[in-house]
């Protein structure tokens, strides 16, 4: 009944969360974005909240719950068109790696500032050549055999945030030489905290046509040197460590797609309500309100599968979570993409006006059938995890 029933807690933050958006909403954010600037203001009164740390440690400044309240907090925040992108990165993805894995020392530095909202953390895997592909992930890191330090090669790309991050966790490999492949790297993916002023850590803003709050980044590696500390958990701990913060990015990135669809079919649940045609409201023809009715249906599904997902990661069956992570993610992509789809139809052309602002949803939607992985790798591990079929790579 847990997946299924939201408890009386869950509820009360639901409503205290989407009470707190409506103060900021979709115009707050978008005269940021114009400006140039990152919603700081709403992330510091968030974090001020405790809507930032609900899944971090206690003992650590955190509200001591898991994935499912933050995806609670995401969720309304998009509904209330006022998401951030930033709560995967930071809280979900970081936070959780390093409250599940580093050491004693990175938590004192880390979960304290991750949860007052004062430090902020970026998340990079995603190189040019290895696209969803993490067996192709050529960033690297060797030891120095006098210091012990590390030092990190390599390049990644669509890394977000970066700008206003005070590090960026950073998804290598501990070096060896195929001499087939002529690759650097071992299959296990290893962590390392790198921070934004280390010597020959550079990055370049992407030119992007969909403008976010948060930009997107190219960053270098450049023989960085990192301390022995700067590792976070076990080197040998490979896949474990890195899906402890890929499953909680799939369930929130779950949370900010509902959270948008929702938030366009409310604008155009009201525009179907106030617009009269011959003598009646467009949203007495079943032309408009069926195809609504239907997106709003979608959207309950996903979120069903989101709670399950964030059920299964908080109890701690992380292979059971990856597939219902999956899952979800998938879910809420098709459910915000169709939903965005229609309310804009729904509004015909004031949906493509500045005035109602939907018309930016429909490339902002598309990112979640994107990212972090595309829908149709999604359905390849579903394919071949769950269905046990064969792969075709």
């Amino acid at each position: 009944m847990t997946t299924l029933l939201e408890s009386e807690e869950h509820k009360d933050l639901r409503a205290a969360v989407a009470a707190f958006g409506k103060r900021y909403g979709r115009e707050y954010l978008t005269k940021v974005v114009a400006e140039g600037g990152y919603p700081t203001e709403l992330w510091q009164e968030a974090a001020k909240l405790g809507y930032l740390a609900v899944n971090l440690p206690e003992a650590y400044g955190g509200g001591g719950r898991g994935i499912a309240e933050l995806s609670i907090v995401l969720e309304e925040l998009g509904a209330a068109g006022a998401p951030l992108l930033m709560m995967i990165v930071s809280p979900a993805i970081c936070g959780t790696v390093i409250a599940r894995f580093g050491t004693e020392e990175q938590k004192r530095e880390w979960l304290p500032a991750l949860a007052d909202g004062t430090r902020t953390m970026a998340f990079g895997i995603t190189e040019p050549d290895a696209g969803s592909n993490s067996h192709r992930i050529t960033t690297t890191a060797r030891r120095d055999g006098d210091s012990g330090d590390w030092l990190l090669t390599g390049r990644k790309v669509f890394v977000s945030g970066v700008d206003i991050a005070d590090a960026t966790l950073i998804v290598g490999r501990t070096e060896t030489v195929s001499s087939q492949s002529g690759r650097t790297g071992s299959l296990k993916p290893c962590l390392f905290i790198v921070p934004r002023d280390a010597e020959g850590f550079s990055w370049r803003p992407i030119d992007m046509e969909l403008h976010g709050a948060e930009k997107q980044f190219e960053l270098v590696l450049d023989e960085v040197r990192l301390p022995a500390e700067a590792l976070v958990g076990d080197e040998d701990a490979g896949l474990l460590q890195l899906f402890a913060g890929l499953n909680p990015e799939r369930i929130m990135t779950a949370a900010f797609a509902i959270g948008m669809g929702r938030y366009a079919l409310s604008r155009a649940i009201g525009y179907a309500r106030d617009r009269t045609v011959w003598k009646t409201p467009i949203g007495a023809h079943q032309a408009i309100a069926h195809p609504l009715a239907q997106a709003h249906i979608d959207l309950e599904l996903a979120r069903l599968m989101m709670q399950k997902a964030a059920y299964l990661y908080d109890a701690g069956d992380d292979v059971g979570a990856g597939e219902a992570a999956n899952m979800a993610k998938y879910a809420a992509g098709e459910a915000c993409v169709k939903a965005v789809d229609q309310a804009v139809h729904t509004l015909g052309g004031n949906g493509l006006t500045r005035e109602f602002g939907l018309a930016s949803l429909i490339t902002a939607a598309r990112v979640a059938r994107i990212a972090p992985v595309s829908r149709e790798m999604i359905l390849n591990y579903v394919s071949h995890q769950t269905l046990g079929l064969p792969k075709s790579y």
